[in-house]
């Protein structure tokens, strides 16, 4: 049975100023994990993510405006395959650069990213279940509602100045993707693979190990290899 066509309808109408106080409070929150330094940020952390969870469920639209469904899986399963076409690509740019740098075996491999694939797809649900989703009332334009939630995703990204314009085309590629096929699973997965890609190939000293805020700027205290950074820890 063919599936039924994508809705270019935006979310149900809500109150703008709502929607404006939960997105600040929410990137508030997260930009208060990413700069603030340990012990501190283990207890802002579980802060940020019961706030973000409390707003979700106060604000609850069902699972299908946020990408959580089965519609659309199929028709949208081309993103992950383009996400492993350019891993191939890196990885064989990587290895002729010698760059590249490949865990000791399957297990290995498991262990080191297998969290960093939980972490991004929950970038991808903060990035197009939550903030695009209150842009979408906020802004009319789809196009500009992408372009609002891109920047603010790749702001969180600061001062790296390797991930900042890597997230912004990543951020804006998949949240209009995200409006086309309303699926989140194939862009946590994409993400995930892009991910684990950037910390195969790219090395330590350039986007010091795919770290973020205060973590970034004290690198010099993480000078041996580490697996990509899942818990924004500096």
């Amino acid at each position: 049975m063919a599936e039924a066509p994508v809705s270019s309808s935006t979310p149900k109408a809500r109150s703008k100023p709502r929607d404006l106080l939960e997105i600040v409070i929410a990137y508030g929150l997260i930009l208060a994990v990413i700069w603030t330094p340990r012990p501190w940020q283990g207890v802002l952390w579980g802060v940020a993510a019961a706030g973000v969870l409390a707003l979700t469920w106060a604000s609850f639209e069902g699972f299908a405006a946020m990408g959580l469904q089965r519609k659309n899986l199929w028709r949208s399963l081309w993103i992950a395959g383009v996400a492993l076409l350019v891993a191939g690509a890196a990885m064989g740019v990587a290895a002729h650069l010698h760059t590249l740098k490949l865990p000791s075996g399957p297990l290995a491999f498991l262990g080191t990213y297998c969290a960093y694939a939980i972490w991004a797809g929950a970038q991808q649900f903060l990035l197009q279940g939550f903030f695009l989703l209150r842009l979408q009332r906020l802004i009319p334009n789809p196009w500009l509602a992408a372009l609002a939630a891109a920047l603010l995703f790749a702001l969180a990204h600061l001062p790296s100045a390797f991930l900042v314009p890597a997230t912004f085309l990543w951020g804006l590629a998949s949240c209009l993707l995200f409006l086309r096929y309303r699926n989140l699973y194939p862009l946590a997965a994409a993400h995930a693979i892009l991910g684990v890609t950037v910390a195969m190939t790219i090395p330590g000293p350039m986007d010091h190990n795919m770290r973020v805020g205060l973590g970034y700027l004290r690198y010099h205290h993480h000078r041996h290899a580490h697996p990509p950074n899942t818990s924004l820890q500096p």
